[in-house]
């Protein structure tokens, strides 16, 4: 009885992984992404202070996560079969969405954390602009997610 029970429960949450492979895939690599991401921030605002990791060092930043974030929702999440000129135009669609995305992560870190962030006075400056960073990563996440699955990783046939 006891074994019955726990294989309907294994297949239940065995359809349901399937069901939304994509969005539980998304979130986990999205999840990695935005690890490499704040680990990025602090490698950057240890070796270049603050004002590079919020500048500079974001730029760069995102750079690395938009190449690691493609190869993963191309190869794991959206299972992206487009070769040759395709591939290339979904390379170009990726990065162009990206490039909005890390323009927007931009101008909220330098928000948060050059224009408000001397105001604040209730955290350390560090933590800080982690807070800001955390907060952008929920905005970039979720539109990214929206680009990709609707602009980008399209499946033939597909209206969406």
């Amino acid at each position: 009885m006891l074994r019955r029970k726990v294989t309907n429960a294994m297949e239940k949450l065995k359809t349901l992984f399937l069901k939304y492979y994509e969005q539980i895939a998304y979130l986990f690599f999205g999840g990695v992404a935005t690890l490499l991401n704040f680990v990025l921030l602090n490698v950057f605002q240890a070796v270049g202070g603050l004002a590079f990791a919020a500048g500079a060092g974001n730029v760069l930043n995102n750079a690395i996560c938009i190449l690691f974030a493609y190869w993963t929702n191309r190869t794991f999440v959206f299972k992206s079969k487009n070769h040759g000129a395709e591939a290339l135009r979904e390379f170009g669609k990726f990065v162009g969405c990206r490039i909005f995305t890390a323009v927007v992560d931009q101008l909220l870190m330098f928000l948060g954390v050059t224009v408000l962030g001397p105001g604040v006075t209730f955290v350390a400056p560090a933590l800080w602009a982690n807070l800001v960073k955390l907060f952008s990563q929920v905005v970039v996440i979720v539109s990214n997610y929206v680009f990709s699955k609707i602009l980008i990783f399209k499946k033939k046939g597909s209206k969406t």
